[in-house]
């Protein structure tokens, strides 16, 4: 049965793609032959989505590499990630006043205004080596990130800021630029 899923997915791929298997992960991929783009979920032959987004990633003890690009081991629990992004989370939209919520607070904020101020404390704050663009990681496709940072960009509108989003990297907020 397993076999036989493979074959039609191999059936159904874009030209010059083609199922390979990661040695590190053992698990399927899909390479293409031309371009040397490789990903882990299934290409599509329909037109690529495209997206842009800034990030700032919290690294806990448990991420998947505990180092910062700093050259720095990362010493905090996964609790104390999630809380540091959702702590620089509000000091880019503020605190909510009143019946007021965060939505709503967020949403009065400029965008320009909004993104200035996710870019300096990326810059300061995040421990991905992003942070040397302002978070900026330019513009992906489907399959490039990991898949519950995919989602979440893909959730947000441009201009939005997600709250904390757990991938195996850490803890992140994203910025959806495009």
């Amino acid at each position: 049965m397993e076999q036989e899923q493979q074959q039609q997915q191999r059936s159904a791929l874009p030209p010059n793609w083609e199922v390979r298997t990661s040695k590190s992960r053992g698990m399927d991929y899909y390479f293409n032959r031309v371009t040397g783009e490789s990903v882990w979920e299934p290409p599509s032959a329909e037109k690529e989505v495209e997206m842009r987004a800034s990030h700032i990633l919290a690294k806990h003890i448990k991420s998947r590499n505990p180092m910062s690009w700093k050259k720095v081991p990362v010493e905090r629990t996964p609790e104390e990630a999630e809380a540091k992004v959702r702590d620089l989370r509000q000091q880019i939209i503020g605190k909510p006043e009143g019946d007021e919520t965060e939505e709503e607070l967020e949403a009065r904020i400029p965008a320009k205004e909004k993104l200035a101020r996710f870019g300096k404390l990326a810059a300061e704050e995040s421990d991905c080596s992003s942070a040397r663009h302002n978070g900026d990681l330019g513009f992906f496709g489907r399959g490039k990130m990991q898949k519950a940072f995919e989602q979440a960009v893909l959730s947000l509108k441009v201009g939005q800021i997600s709250g904390p989003v757990k991938s195996d990297s850490g803890y992140h907020i994203i910025f959806r630029t495009k």
